[in-house]
Parts: C-alpha cells; structure tokens; sequence
C-alpha cells in the first residue's frame, strides 16, 4: 500500500507544520499549495501552478458558452478523469456541486498531494480498469486529455463504456484532446445514444485541440426494435 500513500512533506523543526500552513477554505483553492512554492513536486514551479490556473478559468468559460446550465446546480456531482493539478475543479468551485479528481496511476506527474492540499477531493484509478461508484453515479464528467495518454494502454471502447455506466441519464460528457482522438471518440459515441456536439478550441480553429460535448440520452423501450426493423 505504501505506493498508494501520499505522505506529507518531511520537517525538521517540531514547531513548523508539516510542508507548511495551509489557508482556510475556501482561499486555499487558489493559493499556491506548500508542495508547489518548496518544489516538492519535480516539474511544477509557482509560475506554472498560477498559469493552470488561469487557463482553465478560461476553459471553462468557454465551456459555459456552449452549456449554459453549468453554474446552474444541474450537475451536482462531477468527476475529472485526468485532473492535473485540479485547476477544473477550483475553477468550478460551488456550494451546489463537489468534484471527484482523478489522478491516472500513469500520468507522468503524481499531483495528488497538490490537490489535497488544495482541499479537493482526489483519488488514484488506471482508466483500464473499472471504477468503484458506489453509492453514487455522476451528472457531468470531464475528461482533459484522457485518450492521448491511454491510446498505447486500452481500447477507448472499454473507456468509454465504463464513462456510460458512471454516468447517469441526461449527464453530460465534456471531452478535450487533440482532434484526431476526438474523432476517433465520436465515431464510437454515436453508436452509445449520446448526442454530441463538437467545438473548436476557444483560441480558434487553427489549435489542434477539439472539445466533444456529449449527453447521455435515455434508452427508449421498443426503440431499438423499430430501428433494426427498417
């Protein structure tokens, strides 16, 4: 289990906290996290960490453009499949909503304890396995670069048929990722009854990075026996 433990920064005088003091809730959402300003986390410096920050403010301004109701309580729980520093969830931050991040066990970056420290929920999953819900399912997912980094490690079939069974009705699915992924990901959506939507990057058609909104739709009874019927 020692792998799976994120343990806090070490200290040599008794009378400083541990990696350093943290601020109240909810300040501590956008101020630099301890093992981000001591360098604990090789990679991530204050500039970068303020930088994340930043761009998915604007992230997600771009995504209440195109859904409206994302600030409106609809979607109480949300999950971030690839949360990097969890900059999606501080961005998203509401009395009416929580965010489960998820750090893949095969990211380049372990970034967990940077988000604990932000006082954000977080956990550690391999996509190529299943993911324990219970005893909740979830009304938006996010998912910013997910197929990028488990296209050399399992099919985006198995991916994305756990994303369907996690997300409930009428949810919705926000997908970020260059545009050759995002196509491949549309084209097996369509079979899976979501209604998808896909957007440029707000920066303009020339970035190639596309967003892929999708809506979980409801099976209909007998629907599928007429369809097959034609």
């Amino acid at each position: 289990m020692e792998a799976c433990v994120t343990p806090y920064p070490k200290t040599d005088n008794a009378d400083d906290v541990s990696g350093g003091e943290l601020k109240p809730f909810p300040e501590r959402l956008n101020d630099v996290p301890p093992r981000v300003s001591s360098g604990s986390v090789p990679g991530i410096t204050v500039e970068l960490f303020q930088e994340d920050n930043k761009l998915w403010q604007k992230h997600l301004n771009a995504y209440k453009r195109v859904n409206k109701i994302i600030d409106s309580g609809r979607y109480r729980n949300i999950m971030d499949m690839n949360a990097g520093l969890g900059s999606f969830a501080a961005a998203i931050e509401s009395s009416k909503s929580w965010v489960m991040n998820v750090m893949p066990t095969i990211a380049k970056k372990d970034t967990l304890g940077v988000i604990f420290e932000r006082g954000l929920i977080g956990i550690y999953h391999d996509w190529c396995e299943a993911f324990s819900t219970y005893p909740r399912t979830y009304d938006l997912i996010h998912a910013n670069g997910l197929f990028s980094l488990y296209k050399d490690r399992c099919s985006y079939e198995d991916i994305l048929i756990e994303m369907d069974r996690i997300l409930r009705p009428e949810g919705t699915v926000i997908i970020r990722d260059n545009e050759k992924e995002i196509m491949k990901v549309k084209s097996i959506v369509s079979g899976m009854r979501w209604s998808t939507k896909m957007v440029d990057h707000e920066d303009g058609p020339l970035v190639p990075e596309k967003i892929l909104f999708a809506v979980k739709q409801y099976w209909v009874a007998g629907e599928n026996n007429s369809t097959s019927s034609r």
